[in-house]
């Protein structure tokens, strides 16, 4: 079962980060609009459809590999208190209730909205000469199918903490610096620090 949820956990952070690349396109491309606005007086009417659908989809294309992370915002000022077999109580029970018919709802929802846009070959109404929005429409489905998967695993990781009294093992990513762990590594002791900025502070080493 273990290999099943790292599995699941796999494919949300792969598919995450591919979609993570969206950020690099929507730089260059607000860099280059820019450029060409200001400096060559040659603005395009389709910039601003295109850098809403890079942010678009790297918005949706993020939400399992988030949601994999344990990453997701929640309102834990008591929660992260409560020993964890509570924790996996109150996960599951607002996974039944609350994130199961959304998501299953945004993927119903989300694929009679993209194909009734294929089926017209939509554009943009924004600008005169819109770019096509059913591409970044079927993105909504298959986002949603995503995070349905996700939850799924996150659903057995409930299951499987309130049996075992301890979570499951997740997919270890990139994860904020931990500063203990990091002077641990360097040898490095407070009181070295504390030295460091006295003599930064004091000025001692200016002349030098």
């Amino acid at each position: 079962m273990q290999k099943i949820l790292l599995t699941i956990d796999k494919i949300s952070t792969f598919v995450g980060k591919v979609f993570s690349w969206c950020i690099v396109g929507l730089t260059l491309l607000i860099t280059w609009e820019i450029f060409s606005r200001y400096a060559l007086d040659k603005p395009h009417d389709w910039a601003f459809d295109g850098m809403i659908q890079l942010y678009g989809m790297l918005f949706m294309m993020a939400g399992a590999y988030t949601l994999s992370k344990n990453n997701m915002v929640r309102g834990d000022v008591l929660y992260g208190f409560f020993p964890v077999r509570l924790q996996a109580g109150i996960d599951l029970t607002l996974y039944f209730v609350f994130f199961l018919p959304g998501v299953t709802a945004l993927c119903w929802a989300g694929y009679n909205y993209a194909s009734e846009s294929f089926a017209i070959l939509e554009h943009s109404g924004i600008t005169a000469n819109g770019p096509p929005v059913y591409q970044y429409k079927a993105v909504i489905p298959i986002a949603g199918a995503f995070i349905l998967l996700q939850g799924v695993a996150e659903i057995i990781r409930c299951v499987r903490c309130l049996k075992d009294g301890r979570w499951p093992l997740r997919l270890q990513d990139v994860e904020e610096v931990d500063v203990e762990k990091l002077k641990a590594q360097m040898h490095v002791k407070d009181e070295d620090i504390a030295k460091l900025d006295e003599f930064v502070t004091t000025g001692k080493g200016s002349d030098k």
